[in-house]
């Protein structure tokens, strides 16, 4: 796979619209391709792509990214050695890096799986959970996100959904008994105290609320509230006490996934910091405060683990969404490194 193809097979991901729950189209473009270039592919029955090369014995590898994207289409374009459009960077430019990758990556000995999941922009991570309930465990598992060419991502923070649903009599809006609407937005103020005042989304030690979501009337309202978890968060505690603290209404939990953390000195790591380093870049290492793939992976699984990808993460859900090509290919070449040496002596 040359640059041009590589190019082409980028552009034509972006422009096939994938919000989570629409990708199937996408899914059969990516088995299509994968298996014109000689991986065993397939969709299989959660809707994810499959491609697998058999290269002889050697470490089983996992190269696990996402389709789907956040709502939004945006204008498909390259401009100044940029490409625009969504997804590019979250998370259809390192899923293109890992196909690519995988073809070029001739000197590996082993079997390298590439994977594009569905639903990782959901709560529930369906297509993930789907390959962690039905796939044999792999040696080891590269995640699909942007990080930057030259960095490697060691954890995330982990992910709390938490609904909140109050009803109530209807009433006259000068009425001095609590509304619906009102008991939410306490709900919220509820959630803010017991995390604490140090609660940020700045730091990896400490968990990170958002307001996802608020609507409704005096009668009938609801809220989602999304925290961001640290490692060794009780998730349970939380709830108990938040619950404790709200007067009325409905508190529930949608879903949870730990914060995970990898080894910096695990095999995927120093593949990828090695092949960083013969790109001509000092590697940099990353704990990321959302939350990934990875996450959902090694609740289960004790393989070792990474995430890499080229682009820029701060541009994640944006309106000029885009990545550079040369990062792209960059990123195509260390990913490409990665994997031949992992038929190195002591690896």
């Amino acid at each position: 796979m040359n640059r041009a193809e590589a190019v082409e097979l980028l552009r034509t991901m972006v422009d096939i619209p994938s919000p989570s729950g629409e990708e199937a189209r996408l899914a059969g473009y990516l088995a299509d391709v994968m298996g014109r270039h000689g991986m065993t592919s397939q969709v299989d029955e959660a809707g994810n792509a499959i491609g697998e090369i058999d290269r002889g014995d050697g470490p089983h590898v996992l190269l696990l990214g996402h389709m789907d994207t956040v709502p939004g289409d945006l204008p498909v374009r390259v401009e100044d050695g940029r490409l625009y459009g969504r997804g590019t960077v979250d998370a259809k430019g390192p899923l293109a890096t890992m196909i690519c990758a995988a073809t070029l990556a001739t000197g590996f000995r082993g079997r390298i799986v590439v994977a594009g999941a569905v639903e990782e922009e959901t709560p529930g991570s369906r297509g993930a959970t789907a390959i962690r309930a039905t796939r044999p465990e792999p040696d080891l598992v590269i995640v699909g996100e942007p990080s930057g060419w030259d960095c490697v991502v060691l954890g995330y923070k982990g992910r709390l959904d938490l609904d909140y649903r109050v009803e109530r009599p209807p009433t006259h809006p000068s009425n001095p008994e609590p509304k619906a609407s009102e008991l939410v937005v306490a709900g919220w103020t509820a959630l803010a105290a017991e995390l604490g005042a140090d609660a940020s989304h700045a730091s990896f030690d400490r968990p990170g609320a958002t307001l996802t979501s608020i609507g409704g009337d005096i009668a009938a309202a609801e809220a989602r509230f999304t925290v961001r978890t640290p490692p060794g968060f009780d998730d349970a505690d939380l709830v108990r006490r938040l619950r404790a603290r709200l007067p009325e209404g409905e508190l529930t939990l949608v879903h949870s996934v730990p914060a995970c953390r990898a080894d910096r000195n695990n095999p995927a790591v120093r593949a990828l910091t090695g092949a960083i380093r013969a790109e001509g870049a000092r590697p940099r290492l990353k704990l990321k405060t959302g939350t990934s793939d990875m996450n959902t992976l090694s609740e289960t699984w004790t393989a070792p683990m990474a995430t890499y990808g080229p682009g820029d993460s701060r541009l994640d859900h944006a309106q000029d969404e885009h990545i550079l090509l040369d990062d792209y290919f960059r990123g195509v070449s260390v990913l490409t490194r990665a994997l031949n040496s992992l038929a190195e002596p002591g690896r």
